[in-house]
Formats: structure tokens, sequence, C-alpha cells
């Protein structure tokens, strides 16, 4: 069971799975919330069908798992309901009304495949102010990437740019190949891509990991609040078990995240 893996109140991030109903959703929720972790439901902006619908989420949320915390994200569909993206969401949400003190907010090293590189920078400034305006705490996830050189580049134009809110660094946990080459070509990490074909990124053999991505930061100096933010692929339990052996630093990419802090 996970809960006996992690830490009591470790973050577990809800995905918006778009086949999966709100009462589904709420009641993973309170089961995260029951376990002694912390449930963080991704919003999906343009998903919602309705501002109704989503004061309902945010009212179940509150009551059934005592949700203090979202993960706010466009949703790449191309028909939205009430709301065009996640700015609209945050500035029209009443999410603190709702008991959300934190919000995640989403970014890209790599690029966005349906938003140009400019707007991502000039949305993500948005947010920001919007959220800060509500009474909201800020943190920044990243996109996953296995592009340890381009994630660099990008923190520190971030860094360099006066953005210093935590950033938490998507990377997949340990897994096959195959699965990571799955999920970046459905996630568009085309730079991350074209390193796992061409086997710069892990020879293409056994299991991957972060280790490179996490131990390229360190080696970067000081680059302000950072933490891994993991996505299981390779299962939940065992990317668990990664990220806590990681934290514990038993292996050097553990040690190197110890130091980048």
């Amino acid at each position: 069971m996970l809960a006996d893996i992690v830490p009591r109140g470790t973050a577990l991030y809800l995905t918006a799975v778009p086949t999966q109903n709100t009462r589904e959703l709420v009641t993973a929720a309170a089961a995260v919330r029951k376990a002694g972790l912390e449930p963080v439901a991704h919003i999906a902006a343009r998903r919602l069908a309705s501002a109704g619908a989503l004061q309902e989420l945010l009212t179940r949320f509150h009551g059934e798992a005592d949700m203090r915390r979202l993960l706010v994200i466009g949703g790449d569909v191309d028909a939205p309901g009430a709301f065009g993206d996640a700015l609209a969401v945050i500035q029209k949400g009443a999410l603190r009304k709702a008991g959300i003190e934190e919000i995640g907010i989403g970014a890209y090293p790599e690029g966005h495949p349906r938003i140009p590189a400019g707007r991502l920078e000039s949305a993500l400034d948005e947010k920001i102010a919007a959220a800060t305006a509500q009474g909201l705490r800020v943190h920044i996830i990243s996109q996953f990437s296995f592009a340890p050189e381009r994630i660099l580049t990008w923190l520190k134009q971030l860094r360099a740019c006066g953005i210093g809110k935590p950033v938490k660094i998507g990377m997949a946990g340990p897994t096959s190949v195959p699965a990571l080459l799955r999920y970046a070509r459905r996630c568009g990490v085309a730079a991350s891509l074209r390193g796992l074909v061409s086997g710069v990124a892990s020879g293409l053999v056994g299991h991957v990991g972060p280790d490179l991505i996490i131990e390229t930061l360190s080696a970067a100096g000081n680059l302000g609040d950072l933490a891994p933010h993991y996505f299981s692929f390779g299962g939940t339990l065992e990317t668990a078990r990664y990220a806590c052996e990681a934290a514990a630093g038993r292996h050097g990419a553990g040690r190197a995240m110890a130091r980048s802090n």
C-alpha cells in the first residue's frame, strides 16, 4: 500500500482522466486523505462544463477530502466548456472560498505543441499574478522531460526572469524505455523523444530513471527552491519506493537533489 511506503502528508496528485467522473475523483481524493496523504487534484480548465460544475467539484473536495491544493492546467481539448484556460479558473473559480490554499501551475521546458513559446512565458506570469492576488500560494510543476540540459536551460531562464516560485521538476519514475517512448509521443515531449530514440538518454536498455536529471541540476549550483515531481509511468508503488530512496540519499540521485535545494 502506498501509505506504507511514503511519509505521512506526502502530496499525491490525482490526474484529470477524461473518463473519470466527479464521484470517482472525489472518492479517490477522500481515500488519499484517509490514508494520511495529501490529495492534490488536477483541474483541467477546458474540460469543465460550467462554472457550477467547478463549484460542485470544489465543494465536494472540501467537504469529503479536505482538499487544500490543486494543480490547475488548461486541458488539451478543442472545444472548451465554461473556462478557456487555467488562468480563467484562477481568476474566476473562487478557489480560496472553496478552501484551496495553494495551487500548482504547469510549465513546459520543451515547449507546448499547441502554444507559442512567447505565450507560454506571458501566461506563466499572468497565472502567478492572478493566484497571488487571490491569496493563493503558488508552485510551478514542469511537464516531464528526459533531457537534462533542456530542463537546466529552462530553469535558468525562469530564474533570470525573476520568477522565484518553488519549482517541481517533472520526471518519469523508473520504468522501461518502451513505456517512456509511448508517453513521450503522447505528451509531445519532442526533445526527450529524440534523445531516447537516438539512445543518448539511456542507451535504450533496461529500466531508466531520473538520476541524470537530478545530478545535472545539482551540478549547476543554486537554482532556487526545487523538488522532484514524479510521474509514475512504471507503477505508483515502484516510483514511490524510488522517491523515498532518493530522498534518503541512498543513491546518487538523492544526494544530488539534496545539494540542489
